[in-house]
Parts: C-alpha cells; structure tokens; sequence
C-alpha cells in the first residue's frame, strides 16, 4: 500500500515503484494518490487531487473531509492487509495511517521524513512508534533520526534525476512558443488550489510592474496538472497582462525562464537544479502564519536556502510578498549580470550538496528489503 498526499509525492512515490518493477519485484499496488501513480497501475483508494489544501488551519477547516479519506484508507489497510505501507511526505495524515499499520503489524516506509529538525523537534519519538524505517533525502537529516532511536537510510533526493531538462534556453523558449530573446519570467504559484489562491494575485500583480519597467519582458506560467487551468486562464485575463500558460512542462519553463518566482517548497530545489535564479514567495492565512511564527525554529523556509546553509535566495513571506518587492528582486535579477551570476554560481553548490541521482532506486532496494 502506498500513501501519498502532494503532487511531488505522488512523483516520487510513483518513480520508486518503477524502479521496484525494474528490480524484478512483481507487486500491486494501492491507496491515496495522484495522476502518476494512477498511470502507474496503482488502484486509488483516495485521490489525492482532492487534498489541496495548506496550513494548520485548513487541515482543522477540512478535517470532516480528512476524516473520510482516512477511515478509508484504514478500512482497505484492515481488509487488504498489505506486506507494507510506503508513506510519502503528507505527515500529519500519513502518520495516523501508518500508527494504524503499525497496530495491524505491518511494515511503515517513511519516505520523504517531514522537516521535524525545522519545527515541532519534540515529535520524532512519537514518530519512532508509528513507523519501521525512515528514508531521508539530505545527509544532514541522518544523525538526527538515528539519535532518536528511528532506523533511517539516506537514499539521496529523487529531483536529482526528475529535475532534468535537456533543452537549451533557445529551444525551451521556442517549445512554449516565447520570443528567443526577450527576457522572461517564470510563474510557479504552487500545485495547490490553496497556494494559487493566495500566490497567483500577488504574482500577476509584480509581472505587471516588471513589464512595465522592462517592456520586452514576457512570462510563462506551467500550470500544475492538478489544477483547474481554466480558473488560472480566468485570473490572468482579470489581470490583464499577457502570461504564455502551459500544461505541466515546469522544468521547460524554467530552463527558459533568466528569473522564477516561485511558491515556497519542492519548485525551489527544483528550480536550483535547473540552475535558474530566482526569489521566492511564501502566503497563507494570518493565523496559519501566526502558528507558524512559533513553531518554526529555523531563520530560512526555502528548502534551496536550507540546503545551502545560508540565504542564496530572496525569501518574501507574507507581509514582505508585496508585487513591488517582487518585482524590484526580479528586476534586480534580469538587469545586473554580476548578481544573476552569483546566483547561478551559489545554486550549482546546491545542486553538488544534493549529490548523485538513483534516489528512485535506492527507495526500491529498501521496499525490497523490508519485503524479503
């Protein structure tokens, strides 16, 4: 069984079980999760696409919905007893599913561990209860799961091999039907319908300004698969600047993007490998943001700036994403070659910190031994 809650989960989750394949496992497979998975073979139990929600606050707002989703996916772990559960990111859901596995005695994967060394320390002994085996993507988070008594093996980080775009600037720009040589910007508000409520606004608003400083400037906007690509067409139209929209096709339109603005989470690492610079923004609803305020115990929320170990990014979050100070880094970005330099050298160190690819494979060796 395999239970995966975001789009990247759904990815990553749906890339291991290829490699298990390969291996020569024969397995079926089932559970929560999205498009790819689905594609995959796997028997949807939940599907995730209707999760897109983010935030403490909305998780309380749509706990009768959670709820539902979970009892089912306990009843098919009851019914079905499976020889493992893979869970992928999604913790606070995953894990009352995997304390369920757990009590019914069969083997909890956690792959992707929730970022409990940024906030909410205190939890990895509860977690230790509720899983058999954690797989980590950055080396850094070993020691701390291995102190706590939690098995854990680092298997490296999937986007080191999904992150790839073998274009050229000049031919991604030609692929999304953009000009070869103006300046462009990438829109990455988030594959959720909650991110792209509360980052597409802010973000037409600064290209608005970033086009009226810099005229020639044109955008692209990939529009997540999980979402409605009607509603985002609506909202570009209200804003009245023209936006080049694709369907899926993010790493395309970062490698012909010179700067993204990117929702916080998964795009930044990503973004990174694909070497474009870029500033990020992160918006949710005033008291998900109060909550958040006194739990995060790190000073950066970007992953590409925590892998780092220093700002190499701009982070705008909340009050400070305003469309001016968007628009005034971008610009910033497009109009001064030593800074857009800098950033392009900093983020190569982000990639050769996130190490070899085969992260897929590794994940598939694991399940393969924790089914043996």
């Amino acid at each position: 069984m395999v239970s995966a809650g975001e789009t990247s989960g759904d990815m990553h989750a749906s890339h291991a079980l290829q490699q298990l394949t390969k291996l020569g496992v024969s397995h079926n497979s089932f559970g929560m999760g999205g498009h790819q998975l689905e594609a995959n073979g796997t028997e949807l139990i939940v599907d995730s696409r209707t999760l897109g929600v983010i935030g403490l606050v909305d998780v309380i707002r749509n706990y009768h919905r959670f709820r539902i989703r979970l009892y089912r996916l306990r009843k098919a772990l009851k019914e079905r007893r499976p020889d493992m559960l893979v869970i992928v990111d999604y913790p606070d859901f995953n894990l009352k599913l995997a304390k369920t596995a757990t009590q019914l005695g069969i083997p909890v994967l956690f792959y992707i561990s929730p970022q409990l060394w940024a906030w909410r320390r205190g939890r990895v002994k509860t977690i230790g209860k509720k899983i058999t085996h954690m797989a980590v993507l950055f080396p850094f988070e070993v020691p701390f799961y291995r102190d706590a008594g939690i098995p854990v093996t680092f298997v490296g980080n999937p986007l080191v091999d999904d992150a790839v775009c073998a274009s050229t600037k000049a031919e991604a720009r030609k692929a999304l039907s953009l000009g070869i040589s103006s300046p462009t910007v990438a829109l990455l508000p988030g594959s959720r319908y909650r991110e792209l409520e509360k980052h597409l606004p802010v973000m037409l608003q600064a290209a608005k300004q970033i086009q009226q400083a810099l005229p020639a400037c044109q955008f692209v906007l990939p529009c997540a698969p999980s979402l409605d690509i009607g509603s985002v067409e609506q909202q570009i139209a209200d804003a009245g600047i023209p936006v080049v929209l694709s369907t899926g096709q993010s790493y395309l339109a970062m490698r012909a993007a010179d700067s993204v603005i990117t929702a916080s989470g998964t795009a930044t690492l990503e973004t990174a490998l694909i070497g474009t610079p870029m500033c990020v923004v992160y918006i949710v609803s005033p008291l998900n943001y109060a909550i958040m305020s006194r739990l995060i115990e790190i000073d950066d929320i970007a992953l590409v700036n925590i892998v780092a170990g220093k700002r190499v990014v701009q982070e705008f979050i909340q009050h400070s994403a305003t469309p001016e100070a968007i628009a005034s880094e971008t610009l910033n970005i497009l109009s001064k070659p030593e800074y857009h330099q800098q950033m392009c050298t900093e983020l190569k160190k982000v990639k050769d910190t996130m190490g070899d690819g085969g992260a897929s494979k590794r994940v598939a060796q694991l399940i393969h031994s924790m089914l043996a």
